[in-house]
């Protein structure tokens, strides 16, 4: 329960309608690991981590695709998922280390000396764990509906609280019926259906995060959620020290407590706290003017430092 919880959690949905519209897609081959990843625009360079784990990036096309109008955006497929392989998924190859380096190795690949990187949800943990390891490397952070800088949040979460008992009961049996042993398409997505009004203030989207929710790898997941209690995931006292500007965003009625990104805020010394008062999960959505401009204003930030 543990694993579901945390995939229900972290999960990103990006709505779009034109799924991998990039202007570039390219692969970086490797011994095991091969890395998809898209680009959208020029200028600035600003890497887009999607949520999980175990999630491919076309549901952030939509993100990318509008903010590649003003500046370079990147999207990938994190290791084992989307187009991007690998020839074992196990725990020696799926790590927040190894997934740190495949970043790295993106940014090597396009020759950049620095990008902005933007996490949400689970893409915020990863985000925040490769800042801690490539600092010089981060011109700026944003943080998106972060799951944390620690594993706080996991002890106390409750994702269904704000479901109707016949939405929670219905989640309730089509999760049952996977586990069970359906795997058709036609469950997943009920399931789907159920569970994405937690996620959302705006319920005109959900049968878009229905069909997100259906995209998940729950063994990647599993592996992901394993390796970070191993490490006892906590870049708290890491972070401290980073000084370059930090926008933490969260909706007023995301499921995510705002105390995590409060917490995050007390963190970070260069650190500006938006919080969304029309959105859930998913600020670029419920709230895309205020999301936008905030990321404007730090990129504007940004050049004059």
């Amino acid at each position: 329960m543990k694993t579901i919880k945390f995939l229900f959690l972290l999960v990103f949905f990006c709505i779009s309608s034109r799924f991998g519209l990039g202007q570039k897609s390219q692969f970086i081959t490797q011994s095991e690991n091969t890395i998809h990843y898209r680009v959208f625009g020029e200028g600035i360079p600003i890497l887009i981590i999607n949520g999980g784990p175990g999630m491919n990036s076309d549901g952030f096309a939509g993100l990318a695709e509008t903010l590649g109008k003003s500046y370079k955006t990147i999207i990938y497929d994190q290791r084992g998922t989307g187009k991007s392989k690998l020839n074992r998924v196990n725990s020696e190859t799926i790590s927040s280390e190894l997934m740190a380096k495949d970043i790295e190795t993106i940014r090597n690949e396009l020759d950049l000396e620095e990008w902005l990187i933007l996490g949400h949800s689970f893409g915020g943990i990863l985000a925040s764990y490769y800042t801690t390891k490539y600092p010089e490397r981060v011109s700026g952070l944003i943080l998106s509906s972060s799951g944390g800088l620690d594993l706080e949040l996991f002890s106390s979460l409750n994702i269904t609280a704000r479901l109707t008992p016949l939405q929670r009961d219905s989640l309730n049996y089509w999760t049952r019926q996977i586990q069970n042993g359906d795997t058709t398409y036609y469950a997943s997505l009920q399931r789907g259906k159920y569970l994405a009004p937690a996620y959302l203030n705006d319920k005109s989207f959900i049968p878009s995060v229905a069909e997100r929710l259906t995209q998940g790898n729950s063994t990647i997941n599993s592996l992901v959620y394993q390796n970070m209690r191993r490490i006892n995931y906590d870049v708290s006292a890491d972070l401290k020290t980073f000084s370059k500007p930090v926008l933490i965003m969260q909706g007023k009625h995301d499921i995510i407590p705002i105390a995590v990104s409060k917490k995050a805020h007390s963190i970070f010394k260069n650190s500006k706290l938006v919080v969304l008062p029309n959105s859930s999960h998913y600020g670029w959505l419920e709230d895309p003017k205020m999301y936008f401009s905030n990321i404007d204003s730090l990129i504007n930030l940004i050049n004059k430092s």
